[in-house]
């Protein structure tokens, strides 16, 4: 995760009594000169902080009144909230209550709270009360820092998913909730200290200038305080919901095929997306096309032919938008070149820009099994999702850099034993083939490995999802079938021509197949049960069933042009666009 931005409480974190300390100013001119943006977070009044901090242009914007004005380096000033009512300040000023008039808020000593709470209820205003040490606040409904800071962000157009806090105090604890690190200083609040990432130790403002001078020259988030963003997939078998940090880490989500591997991919990733993540999901068969109905989301490609390099890195240049990559119509080469193209561009702009957050791989044995993945993947980024079916066919690079991984059912010895060699377990072969070969449709499990997983297979129930999974209709036409599974042509028991490795494959095959062969094929209803068996498209395989009992029965001479025409209406295939 690149370190993009930085969010800075100003008194007591960065100034004392009022005083900017000079390490810390120093320290947001070399951090600035490196490309991150700085911003100050506070509850002071504007023009009260001018006079503290004198030009403010040091910094790239000011979030002033907890979160009620913000400020950019050309004077333009923005209202995050109202002013108070004059009713209200007339009132505070006929009980002798002594305040100080922001444009939104209003400042006074935190022992007249009590006065002020009544005051509020008897005039049923929409107002709330907020402690600073000594002072009060008296903000509207709904604005703190942290709400301040994304408004302030969103006109900056970047993420605090890039961001890092630091606070020292009662009203900085929305501020250190938005951003992706929070660290609280050691000297402030314990309560702040306990819901940081991470306490900075020291005496006072200075500490904090040494700690911005390491983050910076690192350029990411610290990797072992990301964590408190998690992403909910389901509940234990204990009725817990299990919540998963996913940045950070490169995940692996594997399963049969139909197993719904695609399906929990798609959970996860509404969830990143609704969060606020920037996702770039490239789809080779059209699965994930409902997700556009989620906020921020397009699909480029689809109908159309993929999307140009270059419009798919300026749509990722906006922290706020996410990216289907829909590759569903153009053939198996064209994907493999495309993606050669496409995933070093992601890599380069993920950490030029920190975006996007993640990068979602689906059918990922088709395009990652070379040696060239060094040059398509930086697996130093932590930010792939991998979604296969068949693990043993990423490269063993690829294999080494996945730290998490999510098993939908899967019945493939192989398969299961390359998981086993990933992850380091020995003795357990028996017990995984059983356990991940009988999850049902609404399971899936976890593998030891990470925090999560509590150090063992862990099976949970997957949560319901927002958006429909819809199956592309060409989902299967090109699939290239594990040897064992492909149907192989037979006359008189000796096989006749190539065998079928697709479903493509197999109708073409079907036109100069010998109708002696289709004969015997169609009577032991071989084709129906390769359809069920190998793609467990139960709808067709009982449309092809009837087919075949229709032969049997003499109602029909041929089969072959029934059973083409089954399978190019039920997938959208065309004939005559193969040959």
């Amino acid at each position: 995760m690149k370190f993009g931005v930085l969010a800075l409480d100003y008194d007591g974190t960065i100034a004392r009594d009022g005083v900017l300390d000079p390490e810390v100013k120093a320290a947001i001119v070399e951090a600035r000169a490196r490309g991150i943006v700085v911003v100050i977070v506070t509850g002071r009044i504007l023009s009260d902080l001018r006079q503290a901090a004198g030009d403010l242009g040091f910094v790239d914007a000011v979030v002033a009144e907890n979160g009620a004005v913000f400020a950019f380096p050309n004077g333009q000033t923005s209202l995050n909230g109202h002013s108070p009512p004059q009713v209200f300040l007339d009132e505070l000023r006929r009980r002798g209550i002594e305040c100080k008039t922001g444009q939104c808020i209003v400042e006074a000593a935190a022992a007249s709270a009590p006065q002020i709470l009544e005051v509020i209820r008897e005039l049923e205003l929409p107002l709330v009360l907020l402690f600073n040490r000594s002072r009060l606040m008296i903000l509207p409904q709904a604005i703190s820092k942290g709400t301040g800071l994304r408004e302030a962000l969103n006109a900056l157009r970047l993420s605090v998913h890039n961001a890092i806090a630091i606070g020292d105090a009662e009203n900085d604890h929305d501020l250190l909730a938005a951003c992706e690190v929070a660290v609280a200083v050691s000297w402030g609040s314990a309560a702040l200290q306990r819901e940081a990432d991470e306490i900075l130790q020291g005496d006072g403002p200075a500490a904090v200038g040494a700690y911005i001078q390491r983050a910076a020259k690192e350029a990411r988030l610290p990797r072992d305080r990301i964590g408190r963003h998690r992403i909910t997939v389901g509940t234990t078998e204990d009725g817990r919901p299990l919540a998963l940090t996913v940045q950070g880490r490169n995940l692996l989500v594997v399963g049969d095929p139909q197993s719904g591997k695609s399906w929990a991919n798609g959970l996860a990733c509404e969830q990143m997306i609704l969060q606020g993540y920037c996702v770039c999901l490239i789809d080779p068969e059209g699965d994930y096309g409902s997700l556009e109905s989620l906020p921020g989301v397009v699909v480029l490609g689809g109908e159309d032919r993929p999307p140009e390099i270059p419009d798919v890195a300026r749509a990722l240049r906006h922290f706020d938008l996410s990216v289907i990559v829909d590759l569903s119509r153009i053939l198996y080469e064209d994907k493999v070149r495309y993606l050669n193209a496409l995933l070093p561009m992601l890599a380069s702009l993920r950490r030029t820009t920190g975006l996007p957050h993640r990068i979602v791989i689906d059918e990922a044995h088709y395009f990652l099994r070379e040696p060239n993945v060094k040059q398509l993947l930086d697996f130093d980024l932590n930010a792939y999702t991998l979604v296969t079916y068949r693990p043993s066919d990423l490269h063993p690079d690829l294999r080494r850099g996945i730290e998490a991984v999510i098993v939908k059912r899967l019945t493939h010895l192989q398969e299961v034993q390359t998981l086993l060699t990933m992850v380091g377990n020995k003795g357990v072969e028996q017990e995984w083939t059983v356990a991940l070969g009988g999850l049902a449709d609404n399971e899936a499990a976890l593998l030891p490995g990470i925090e999560e997983a509590e150090g063992k297979l862990r099976r949970f129930r997957l949560l319901p999802r927002l958006t429909p999974h819809v199956r592309h209709k060409t989902k299967y036409l090109d699939v290239q079938l594990d040897g064992g599974q492909e149907f192989v042509f037979t006359d008189n028991g000796k096989a006749i021509g190539p065998p079928a490795r697709s479903l493509k494959q197999f109708v073409l095959s079907l036109a100069n197949t010998p109708a002696t062969s289709l004969d015997g094929h169609a009577r032991r209803g071989d084709f129906s049960r390769w359809i069920a068996d190998v793609f467990h498209d139960d709808r067709l395989a009982s449309d092809v069933r009837k087919i075949e009992q229709r032969y049997r029965l003499g109602h029909l001479e041929d089969v072959r042009q029934s059973m083409a025409r089954l399978i190019q209406d039920r997938y959208k295939f065309s004939h005559d666009k193969t040959v």
